[in-house]
C-alpha cells in the first residue's frame, strides 16, 4: 500500500463521519455532546485560531511601521532577483 499519511487520515475521518451519520439516522447519539457544547467548542477553537493567527502575523499600525514593511519588501525583492540571477 503506497498511500500518503494525509490520505490515510482523510479516509479515517471520512469513515468516522459516515459511521456517525448512520448511527444518527438510526436514532443513536454516537457523540456524547449536546448542540450547545459543540457550539461552544467550535467557537472556542475559532477564537483561539483567530487569536493565534493575528498574533503571529506582522501587524503594522503606525506610519513608520508601514514604511518599514515597504522597505523590507523592497530589500527582499532585490535579494530574490539577485539569487535568481546567480
Amino acid at each position: 500500500m503506497h498511500c500518503s499519511k494525509e490520505t490515510v487520515v482523510r479516509t479515517v475521518v471520512l469513515l468516522i463521519s459516515l459511521i456517525n451519520q448512520i448511527l444518527t439516522v438510526l436514532g443513536k447519539n454516537p457523540l456524547p455532546f449536546s448542540d450547545a457544547a459543540l457550539y461552544e467548542g467550535f467557537s472556542l477553537a475559532f477564537t483561539a485560531g483567530a487569536s493565534l493567527w493575528a498574533w503571529w502575523k506582522n501587524n503594522s499600525f503606525t506610519a513608520e511601521a508601514v514604511e518599514a514593511d515597504k522597505y523590507l519588501h523592497a530589500i527582499k525583492a532585490v535579494s530574490a532577483v539577485a539569487e535568481a540571477e546567480e
